[in-house]
């Protein structure tokens, strides 16, 4: 079991945006120690499950495949992330009798509506790479000026 993670699920009061629940601080979330959402962010925004929930959106992928699909990853990591994912109820893990073994991992419905939500994150990166872009530049420009004109 990975650091940190309760062995059971544990109540965290829900916050919304606009503040309706009970909790009057909205960043109460990160503090509570009966509190998993920082932990369920962690691993779900980590950019080994984001690339493995978008490429599992298309279809059923055989650990080979997703391997050969993600850039990168180490057969380590990406059997880590499936099982953290598995485990979170986000892909389903089947193993087919035969000889060899073949498994295939899928999105489960949770897994899909997760999807949805990484969908729009792209979407708004896409929607802003150029602002952001322009702002790294000028960000950097700033620096570099700063720097020029602090004496050593």
């Amino acid at each position: 079991m990975e650091e940190g993670t309760s062995k059971s699920p544990s109540h965290c009061e829900v916050t919304y945006a606009d503040g309706a629940s009970g909790d009057q601080d909205p960043f109460q979330w990160d503090t509570r120690e009966d509190c998993e959402v920082r932990q369920i962010l962690d691993r779900v925004a980590d950019k080994w499950s984001l690339l493995v929930i978008a490429l599992l959106d298309r279809r059923k992928l055989r650990f080979s495949e997703l391997r050969r699909e993600i850039d990168g990853i180490s057969q380590r990591m990406l059997t880590v992330t499936l099982r953290q994912l598995e485990r979170d109820g986000v892909v389903k893990r089947t193993v087919h009798p035969v000889v060899p073994p073949r498994v295939d991992y899928e999105l489960t419905p949770l897994g899909g509506t997760l999807h949805t939500t990484i969908r729009s994150l792209v979407l708004w990166t896409e929607l802003h790479q150029n602002e952001i872009a322009a702002a790294r530049q000028a960000y950097d420009a700033k620096e570099a000026a700063e720097a020029e004109a602090t004496p050593v």
